[in-house]
């Protein structure tokens, strides 16, 4: 999930030079403070909504870093080629552990919420900086981006996920749930400390104006972007208590705004005429937002029920939600070899037929299950995650213009989170108060039903280029 990479990014030759490994490590460590925050939160929730007694508010813990990151990363890109990556990789570290260290003097969930906010503002931007140096440094010493580079940003933010769980369930039974933002102070001091050594200051840059900077970002679009998405947040959120549905009417009147702002602006946060002409592209948006509802409707709900209903602690329930992750990992290797040979569709395919697997899996459990079937439904349940993004990642690089490339990639990662924070929602109408085996069988229904709507439009969307080729099914990736 955190630190995509695809063939595009990366150009093999027989004369690349080795990126410094000091430099790619440093790099690597500041872009897995994201996915280490957004993977500990997991297990800590339960001891947050009772300490501050909490009920659906308690989701923006969720929500809010994920819109921060969905806003912050394409604004973070844009600033790093403005006014320089290392400048912006070092702010990003300085806000990371600002907001740790405030995080738990946190008086009250507002509060709490706010600063989680900032500190996805801070993980998020390390990734896009890090792109960039690494990119800038290798057009410095004359070769392609070595494959090695953009790897370790990968292989770190998948270890960080398998892992997060687990490290913040130590944490959480052992310091409460303050942990797991403390825990971000001595790391991100190291980082900065190895950023101060290993990474090269910036380029010098013509003098650029503040006004000039700012304008260049899109600050308005991006604005009424997260104003659309937090209107939609507060009314799926009121759905579980008292709905509000008087918030529709200004949902479509920013909706209305956004599209008109974003067709007028040259350099938009979101190309809305790129979506209008690339129709495939815009369903690959779409099933990737409904894909990652699903994934972190699992992976923060599982916990939860383990937690509540199953009556597991923070780190009981961090082992068990391990295999979710770890089959993920194996399955983007197995699910790169079939791209190779036979394209993304069969990948999709294989992708939502496992997630519809592991979505009925989830009605079966209850609080008297064996450890057993827990582990094997968390299992089944990482298995659809690796080839469904792999696949969405192999169409999204089939389907984008190479003028849109850079844009096609930041509305990707954007698509994501916008379906993290629809999935926190899903949360709280699942389970509707404490987290109960009822909560879970309606969660596991909703993944069942998105699933099952990703493998039609999969079969739809091969069945169709099957007619195209003639009959016969493509073997080769077009």
């Amino acid at each position: 999930m955190w630190g995509d990479v695809t063939a595009h990014d990366v150009q093999e030759t027989g004369t690349d030079r080795a990126l410094p490994r000091s430099f790619v490590l440093t790099i690597a460590a500041g872009t897995v403070l994201q996915a280490l925050n957004a993977s500990t939160m997991a297990v800590a929730l339960v001891d947050i909504r009772q300490q501050f007694h909490a009920g659906a508010a308690a989701s923006w813990l969720i929500s809010g870093l994920y819109l921060a990151t969905a806003i912050g990363s394409p604004t973070a890109g844009r600033l790093a080629d403005r006014i320089g990556a290392r400048r912006v990789f070092t702010t990003s570290l300085v806000l990371t552990v600002l907001s740790s260290l405030l995080a738990p003097l946190a008086p009250d969930l507002g509060w709490l919420i706010a600063l989680r906010i900032l500190l996805g503002l801070g993980t998020c931007a390390a990734f896009p900086a890090g792109v960039a140096m690494l990119r800038a440094e290798a057009d410095r010493r004359g070769t392609a981006l070595p494959a090695g580079a953009l790897s370790a940003l990968a292989i770190g933010g998948q270890v960080m996920i398998a892992f997060g769980p687990v490290v913040g369930g130590l944490l959480v039974s052992w310091q409460g749930w303050q942990s797991i933002f403390l825990i971000n102070v001595p790391l991100g001091l190291a980082v900065g400390l190895a950023a101060w050594r290993h990474l090269p200051a910036d380029p010098p840059r013509p003098p650029t104006s503040t006004t000039a900077v700012l304008r260049g970002l899109d600050l308005p679009g991006a604005a009424l972007f997260t104003g659309c998405i937090a209107v939609l947040m507060l009314f799926l959120l009121s759905l579980a208590e008292q709905p509000r549905w008087w918030l529709l009417g200004p949902l479509a009147v920013l909706v209305a705004a956004f599209t008109t702002w974003e067709l007028r602006v040259p350099d938009p946060f979101a190309d809305v005429r790129m979506l209008a002409r690339n129709r495939p592209l815009t369903g690959t948006y779409l099933r990737t937002a409904l894909t990652y509802v699903a994934f972190y409707t699992v992976f923060y709900g599982y916990p939860m029920w383990l937690q509540n209903a199953r009556g597991l602690s923070a780190d009981q329930a961090g082992l068990v939600v391990l295999p979710i992750a770890l089959l993920a990992m194996a399955s983007v290797a197995v699910a790169g070899r079939v791209i190779r040979r036979r394209g993304h569709r069969p990948v999709l395919l294989v992708g939502s037929v496992a997630l519809l697997a592991g979505g009925f899996g989830l009605t079966f459990l209850h609080s008297a299950s064996d450890l057993v079937p827990l582990l094997g439904v968390a299992a089944l349940l990482g298995l659809p995650n690796g080839f469904n993004n792999i696949g969405n990642q192999a169409a999204l690089y089939q389907q984008a213009d190479a003028a849109d490339a850079g844009m096609a990639s930041g509305l990707y990662r954007t698509s994501q989170y916008v379906g993290a924070n629809i999935a926190a929602a899903v949360i709280e109408l699942g389970f509707a108060g404490p987290a109960a085996d009822a909560g879970l069988h309606r969660l596991g229904t909703v993944v069942a039903v998105i699933s099952a709507v990703l493998l039609a439009g999969a079969l739809r969307e091969r069945l169709a280029t099957g007619r195209r080729a003639g009959g016969a099914f493509p073997t080769q990736k077009s």
